[in-house]
């Protein structure tokens, strides 16, 4: 064809994936027009939202970017919806756990997604090696892509990358969030955003359940450490960075798809109690709680994972509407009002949770708009009874439609369905799971010094060290929660093969032969020794164990008071006490500190918190090589009974630097073991 008429494509510009992108338009419409009519949802699917009107949809401040839908991959989802049958539909709408799904039995019902919870590894191998994560992968895609559907969908693989790859043997990890928080370095989370994903994919997994968004109000919650910072404007900055770190380009080989996380409300549980009641109004919701999702939103993230929590808008009663089935916040609010158009994610079994449903039932979840359900053990029974609900009416095939579209999306855009992700993790290095540089620059910028009396540091490399404190040489407790295991306990140094611990790191810097180590200090005159290095820690704790529960205190001494008889046997002798405090929140440590010359906020640092020995010590010129810069991302309490920060004796933000000492006297302690009044 030569001329310019109308309509007319020279021959020699003709664009065949324009045509193909137009012939599939056209027939996604075809099979549209041609789908028989779907029955109207009974009553109880419209699932309506009572006394939700326009004026609170309204309310919400609408999202920065939304991105045009691309017509092409549009098409595609029409064609292949029209193409499945409900069962296969449903299928694509499950996720089962490793440990309960064979490849061929996702094959058979179709299975829409695996995840790999905290302590499940390939053949429960916990020193599995990347290739064996990668090969299980490549069966569970190879299995995807044989199944009897007229068009094939690749199984997607989740996992709890939430500060490095931390179920990997081997893999570095990174501080977890509430010590990146006191970095104060959106570049820096950037690019651990990246050095995550390469891990991930080196193990051909595409979709990582990270960064959690919560804002956290009341830090006896057990996974306030998931929290970058109760500063909603530092948590949405961080969101967009981390975001764009994970996905990249989204499609590429070092990309994986991120998890804006939990929605909505998690951090300001009543009490802090895990899974617990949000007890705030609208305005504060959107103010405080959403700003994450913003933020996660306008880099483009893929998919939501719902909070276990409940929200309680007038506070009045036990608990508020569940999250899992509020429409208004899922559909109403993210999906219309936020535009978000990637898919819904439920969180382990949450679905059991909503009255009057089971972890095998529950159709007001999926009407409110949850498109794809965690169901790690029941997954066959979930697909039997979510095909029941559909033929009752209690579903809508719409809504079913909508979800595996949303599902089918996310696969396409990530690239999924190109090759699968087996293929390259083969093509990476083994070293891909590991970054100690980066890990080490993390740790350094997390510190935050609270106390430096007398100029107690930065120390001399010359320095004759006692090293005390259970903290010193353990990997499990430099590491916390969602190391290795999901509490992060039932570890030891062994099951972990990369990293530097404090001990070893102050060896490195002023040599073995200038170090001993005592655990209690008991028996050691510290006397004989320049300066005395206190490692204390928290016992590692995940979700729902590390909750402190009222009205128990907030005071570390009070749940660890070996490490406030290691600072007494030391303390008070002539010795300079450099004291480091791994946890997973600010708590009162009054009495820690006044036992304390320095004083260090290290949170958790990973597996590189030898680092920490390279700010503590003069360079080998006898200047300072790394200065403190971390602040605080939470207030720390002034009361044993604080856990909100409302009365703090160090505000969020504060951070000593080696340039600007500060005196501090000495602090009350009184009676920290006391219960809390009400």
């Amino acid at each position: 064809m030569t001329t310019n008429s109308p309509g007319a494509i020279p021959a020699t510009t003709f664009n065949w994936k324009q045509a193909r992108r137009a012939a599939l338009a056209a027939c996604a419409a075809l099979a549209l027009a041609t789908a028989p009519a779907v029955a109207p949802p009974t009553a109880e699917a419209q699932n309506a939202t009572s006394g939700v009107t326009s004026r609170t949809v309204d309310m919400w401040p609408a999202a920065p970017h939304r991105r045009p839908a691309d017509p092409y991959i549009e098409a595609r989802i029409a064609t292949i919806v029209s193409r499945m049958t409900l069962e296969q539909k449903i299928g694509q709408m499950t996720q089962a756990e490793i440990r309960s799904i064979t490849p061929e039995q996702a094959r058979e019902f179709h299975i829409g997604s695996i995840l790999n919870g905290g302590g499940a590894w390939p053949a429960m191998h916990k020193h599995a090696a990347p290739a064996e994560w990668a090969a299980l992968s490549g069966a569970f895609y190879a299995a995807s892509m044989s199944t009897d559907m007229a068009t094939p969908v690749p199984i997607i693989w989740g996992t709890d990358a939430v500060h490095g790859h931390n179920n990997v043997f081997g893999a570095t990890l990174f501080p977890h969030n509430i010590g990146l928080g006191a970095a104060r370095d959106p570049d820096l989370i950037y690019r651990i955003g990246r050095a995550t994903a390469r891990a991930v994919r080196a193990t051909g997994i595409t979709w990582a359940f990270a960064p959690t968004l919560a804002v956290v109000q009341d830090q006896r919650w057990g996974r306030t450490y998931e929290s970058f910072s109760s500063d909603p404007a530092l948590v949405r900055a961080y969101a967009g960075s981390y975001v764009r770190g994970l996905q990249g380009a989204l499609n590429g080989d070092t990309d994986v798809i991120a998890t804006a996380k939990h929605f909505l409300g998690d951090g300001g549980t009543w009490r802090g109690v895990d899974q617990g009641d949000t007890r705030t109004g609208l305005a504060d919701l959107i103010r405080t709680h959403a700003q994450g999702y913003y933020g996660a939103l306008d880099a483009n993230v893929q998919t939501v994972m719902i909070s276990y929590s409940s929200w309680n808008e007038s506070g009045v009663g036990e608990r508020g509407a569940r999250m899992h089935a509020n429409r208004y916040l899922i559909t109403d609010v993210l999906k219309g009002r936020l535009g978000f158009d990637g898919l819904v994610v439920s969180d382990w079994n949450a679905i059991e949770q909503v009255p009057g449903c089971t972890r095998t039932h529950c159709p007001e979840v999926i009407n409110a708009g949850v498109d794809m359900v965690m169901v790690p053990d029941d997954w066959r029974a979930f697909i039997d009874e979510t095909v029941a609900d559909v033929r009752r009416g209690d579903i809508a095939v719409s809504r079913i439609d909508d979800a595996v579209s949303r599902i089918l999306r996310v696969k396409l855009r990530s690239g999924l369905f190109d090759s699968s992700p087996a293929a390259s993790a083969a093509a990476m290095e083994a070293a891909s799971i590991t970054d100690a540089p980066l890990a080490r620059e993390a740790v350094r910028k997390s510190l935050v010094l609270l106390k430096n009396a007398n100029r107690a540091l930065p120390l001399a490399r010359e320095s004759r060290v006692l090293v005390i404190g259970k903290g010193a040489d353990s990997f499990p407790l430099q590491s916390g929660g969602w190391s290795r295991t999901w509490q992060g306990t039932e570890n030891v140094n062994e099951d972990y093969a990369t990293g530097e611990t404090l001990l070893a790191g102050i060896r490195r810097v002023v040599g073995a032969d200038h170090v001993r180590y005592s655990e209690t200090g008991a028996g050691v005159d510290p006397r004989q020794f320049d300066v005395v290095i206190a490692a204390l820690a928290e016992q590692p704790y995940a979700e729902m164990k590390g909750d402190v529960t009222f009205p128990a205190t907030m005071s570390h001494s009070a749940r660890y008071p070996e490490d406030l008889a290691a600072l007494d046997a030391v303390s008070g002798q002539g010795v300079p006490v450099v004291t480091v405090l791994y946890s997973g929140r600010t708590v009162y440590a009054n009495d820690l500190i006044n036992r304390s010359g320095a004083f260090v906020a290290a949170w958790l640092p990973g597996t590189e918190a030898g680092a920490i020995a390279d700010v503590l010590f003069r360079g080998p010129d006898g200047r300072v090589q790394h200065d403190f810069s971390g602040r605080l991302p939470f207030a720390w309490p002034r009361t044993a009974c604080d856990s909100t920060g409302r009365a703090a004796r160090f505000p969020a933000g504060f951070g000593l630097r080696y340039s600007r000492p500060q005196r501090l006297g000495a602090l009350p302690e009184g009676s920290a073991a006391a219960p809390c009044s009400q």
